[in-house]
């Protein structure tokens, strides 16, 4: 089994290489191809990877390369996790939005906007090299905004499923406050990429006892805490959101604090920095303490999991990922991507049917699928007047004068990364 990684040379990756020699059994990769152009951080993590792959007697072989053609040839799967622009990007990403008053987020908002007007193009000319190539490779996406990258390759004709960490880390979570195994807690994981809400936790399956009302009864205070929102905003709720919701639910106070620290895209660029050192390392067999505090927990384990089942090897039976709604919401598109459990397999993800979901949380997940719309059709067509309107329709935006002054800012600040500018 050939499995390439683009964006090979990130710090992400010595997580993830841990994951594939810990979960041998389930991937059984005998050749792994780390794909990046950046030849000097690739050369330090294609090192680590070898060595760890050595100390915990995995016999696949390594190997490192700028030549994308090369890399994907032959490859069963294709990992993506590159970042256009790098840190640089990010950096602007989070500190241009704050000059209007709206969140800074790689992510979320117009910083979200930005980063998928850089990425969306750049995917799908790897996705069309990885189909000329082999066509029957999948693609597995895990470079955000997932669901508008997603998108963009499912509408292209691509096999693809897009990956995010934050469901498997709330399943970790409660496994560990309810001391069970993570494999028996399942998810009602309902929403769109980085905009979920947890509604039920369930033990045993799809059919399983609900112990979310447990949960929230006995931890509610560590898992608003972890979520930075008050224990009454849950307790209302009666259910657990994505801390991405935390911009949402309160956005003014996010915008306060971050205009008074560093930017996140700060604190990892020196994180990189000080990781990078460490790989060069030739006695560093293992990942480091500091790689936990990158981001990006269980991600390994999760896009294991998930490559696994689509090359039908194994694999747990129903995951959380990335996909067509195809009528499971039914107030959205068929081809919006929605982010639930589903059943995955080698012919792909499948969602499972969905309880009603609560206007509460339809209306916002509506508003965001079309502003998600308008930013695909930006990041494909170009053009200010696309630009504006994406930002227009955002949930955190919604002003033509921020919508305005926003749209400046991002051409001014990405100019580079856009073709059309």
């Amino acid at each position: 089994m050939k499995l390439t990684v683009v964006g090979g040379g990130s710090t992400y990756t010595p997580e993830l290489i841990d994951g594939f020699a810990r979960l041998r059994d389930t991937l059984p990769i005998t050749e792994l191809v780390l794909v990046d152009p950046a030849a000097d951080r690739l050369d330090l993590v294609g090192g680590l990877a070898r060595r760890i792959f050595a100390k915990q007697g995995h016999d696949g072989r390594i190997t490192t390369t700028s030549d994308l053609d090369a890399g994907v040839a032959g490859a069963d799967a294709v990992l993506l996790q590159l970042r256009v622009g790098g840190q640089a990007a990010r950096e602007k990403d989070e500190t241009w939005p704050l000059e209007c008053g709206c969140v800074g987020q790689e992510t979320t908002g117009a910083g979200g906007l930005a980063k998928a007007l850089r990425t969306v193009p750049v995917v799908l000319d790897i996705a069309e090299r990885v189909r000329r190539t082999n066509p029957d490779a999948w693609i597995i996406d895990f470079t955000n905004p997932v669901g508008i990258v997603t998108r963009a390759l499912l509408q292209a004709g691509h096999k693809a499923v897009g990956l995010c960490n934050v469901a498997i880390g709330f399943q970790r979570k409660f496994a560990a406050l309810l001391d069970v195994a993570p494999s028996d807690v399942h998810l009602d994981h309902v929403g769109l990429n980085h905009l979920t809400w947890e509604r039920a936790v369930r033990i045993g399956g799809p059919g399983g006892e609900d112990v979310l009302p447990r949960l929230l009864a006995g931890h509610g205070d560590a898992i608003a805490d972890d979520l930075r929102l008050p224990r009454p905003v849950l307790d209302r709720l009666g259910v657990v959101p994505s801390y991405y919701l935390r911009y949402f639910y309160a956005h003014d106070e996010v915008v306060r604090e971050l205009g008074t620290k560093p930017s996140r895209a700060a604190e990892v660029a020196a994180m990189e920095k000080e990781l990078l050192e460490m790989y060069g390392d030739p006695a560093l067999d293992e990942k480091p303490a500091l790689l936990a505090k990158r981001g990006g927990a269980f991600y390994s384990e999760a896009a294991v999991d998930l490559a696994a089942a689509l090359l039908g090897g194994g694999g747990s039976p129903y995951q959380v990922v990335n996909t067509y709604n195809n009528g499971t919401l039914p107030f959205l598109p068929d081809d919006a991507v929605i982010e639930t459990q589903a059943a995955v397999g080698p012919e792909g993800a499948v969602p499972l049917p969905v309880a009603p979901v609560d206007p509460l949380y339809a209306g916002l997940v509506a508003n965001v699928t079309a502003y998600e719309d308008l930013a695909l059709e930006a990041a494909l067509r170009g053009g200010r007047d696309r630009v504006f309107k994406a930002l227009l329709a955002h949930p955190l935006i919604g002003q033509y004068a921020y919508a305005d002054g926003l749209t400046d800012r991002l051409i001014a600040h990405n100019r580079e990364h856009l073709a059309w500018a």
